[in-house]
C-alpha cells in the first residue's frame, strides 16, 4: 500500500442542525509520534463551532477536543474509537 485508503467514512446531520462526520484512513505509515496506522478525524460541531473533535495531527498524536478543552487519547483501535466519540458527543449534547 502507497497511499493512504479511505476505510470508513460517515456523515450526519442531526435534527437540531449539528453535524456529526468521521472518517478514518489507513495508511502506510504511522502518524508520528502514533505507532498504529490509521490516520482520522471524528467531528461533531453545530452552527460553525467544533464541539467535539478527536484526530491525530501529526506531532500530537491521538487527542481529543470537548468543548474547547484538548486531552490525550488512548487509542486501542477503530472500534473502540467511534464508541468513544459518540460517549463524548452524547454527553455534549446532553
Amino acid at each position: 500500500m502507497n497511499k493512504a485508503e479511505r476505510i470508513f467514512y460517515d456523515k450526519a446531520v442531526l435534527p437540531d442542525g449539528g453535524i456529526v462526520e468521521m472518517v478514518i484512513w489507513r495508511v502506510p505509515e504511522p502518524v508520528p509520534p502514533t505507532t498504529h496506522g490509521l490516520k482520522y478525524r471524528l467531528f461533531y460541531g453545530k452552527d460553525g463551532e467544533r464541539i467535539v473533535g478527536y484526530d491525530n495531527e501529526r506531532g500530537k498524536g491521538d487527542h481529543k477536543h470537548v468543548k474547547g478543552r484538548e486531552a490525550d487519547y488512548e487509542f486501542v483501535d477503530a472500534e473502540k474509537l467511534i464508541a468513544d466519540f459518540l460517549v463524548d458527543v452524547e454527553r455534549a449534547r446532553a
